[in-house]
């Protein structure tokens, strides 16, 4: 079978708005789960199956174009980042073996379990501190207030990077995330462009910095592993600051915000953790499947292959909806209803599948349970404010809430 023509609902299908999803994206399981996009050039796959069959077979299906933009920079644009010295490339996700298992092996072993458990109390602190400024309130934007900073604070604390960094590096995150995932103008894309200079500049900076003065921190890890013999240059380690910088907190700043959202949506679930907070490792994995930070993703066929009997050509970029298929029945029964009691709910696709699985994972989930345990503890009648129309960024593959303002304590 061909990939379908769109037509009817898939006429309907605007990837890059993400304000509800759902709907069309259950319609697009049920009646055209491989279809070719001609809006943006892309086949879309819906169904959660499919998804995983295509992150698990990475010689047919590339990473090589998971960070290529979405619309080509313009030439002025291009022109920017050349005459700025910008040459960076993806730390792993958009690397292919053997390049990509080389410096995951390294990366591995200076980004796990050990630096993670070392930093818990500098998590709990950060978290403490940040609900202590918004407690006398009685209110917040939590996305703002809370979520913003303080996975940035984390990484901050796991990479060396002093606390005052955080506004400019949130600044660069979101141009870079407009710049690859968004559909800018070419107007548009000029002072992102030599936001992405000054990142890049930055991350260098960060690998001679630590040359100079080592520290107890992962960019330190990385130099004195490469001193050691390890076989990564220091434009890879500054390819990987890159990405950490911005995947290490946005994604899980978003989970932060859509979880509260979900939970607070669906109070049962709230007041169940409020009650039994024996309950947040089961949540997570829950909110991670049914409102995850990252909702699309993609890849690039290298061959003639074939996705859920649909025949893709050599050369077809494929744009993998993972929050469709974190909702598929066939997957999870009742896939569209949230319950944090799912039996299951770790099968998601939020962190991707097959050798590009989010090497973060575990940190995101320490910090988001750090997070969530605190918040159900300090303000178990947490309530989303009355009348808010929550809107998201306008892109392919983040759900990243604009605000979200919530109450607690006595109603006015």
């Amino acid at each position: 079978m061909s990939v379908a023509e769109a037509h009817g609902i898939e006429r309907g299908f605007d990837p890059f708005n993400l304000n509800a999803p759902h709907a069309i994206w259950q319609s697009l399981r049920a009646e055209s789960p491989v279809f070719f996009h001609e809006a943006t050039g892309y086949v879309v796959v819906t169904r959660h199956a499919d998804i995983k069959a295509v992150f698990d077979d990475w010689q047919t299906f590339s990473s090589e174009n998971a960070q290529a933009p979405m619309r080509p920079m313009c030439e002025e644009g291009k022109r920017i980042m050349r005459d700025g010295g910008f040459t960076a490339y993806s730390g792993l996700s958009a690397r292919v073996p053997p390049d990509h298992t080389r410096i995951r092996k390294i990366v591995q072993g200076a980004f796990g379990p050990r630096r993670f458990k070392a930093i818990e109390p500098q998590i709990e602190a950060i978290v403490a501190r940040q609900l202590d400024g918004i407690a006398p309130n009685g209110r917040a934007d939590f996305f703002r207030e809370v979520a913003y900073e303080v996975p940035a604070l984390v990484l901050f604390t796991l990479m060396g990077i002093p606390a005052a960094d955080v506004p400019k590096v949130k600044d660069w995150a979101i141009s870079r995330a407009l710049l690859t995932w968004g559909n800018l103008s070419d107007e548009e894309q000029i002072p992102h462009a030599h936001k992405m200079v000054e990142y890049w500049a930055y991350c260098r900076g960060l690998v001679a910095a630590r040359k100079q003065t080592p520290g107890d921190d992962l960019p330190s890890d990385l130099v004195k592993l490469q001193a050691e013999g390890a076989e990564i240059t220091d434009e890879e380690i500054a390819g990987v600051m890159y990405s950490v910088l911005f995947a290490g907190h946005e994604t899980t700043t978003t989970l932060m915000a859509n979880a509260v959202i979900t939970l607070l949506t669906h109070r049962d679930n709230w007041d169940a953790i409020v009650a039994d907070p024996s309950l947040i490792p089961a949540a997570t994995e829950e909110i991670l499947r049914y409102a995850p930070s990252i909702v699309a993703w993609r890849r690039k066929a290298k061959a003639d292959a074939e996705i859920g009997g649909v025949a893709v050509k050599e050369g077809t970029d494929i744009l993998l909806i993972m929050g469709s298929g974190n909702r598929d029945d066939a997957a999870f029964a009742n896939g569209e209803s949230f319950d944090i009691h799912r039996e299951g709910a770790r099968n998601h696709l939020s962190f991707g599948y097959g050798i590009h699985f989010c090497l973060g994972s575990q940190l995101a989930k320490l910090e988001f349970g750090i997070m969530l345990r605190e918040l159900t503890r300090r303000f178990p009648d947490l309530r989303l404010s009355e009348g808010q129309n929550i809107t998201y960024l306008h892109n392919i593959s983040f759900r990243v809430p604009a605000k979200v303002d919530v109450e607690w304590g006595t109603r006015a």
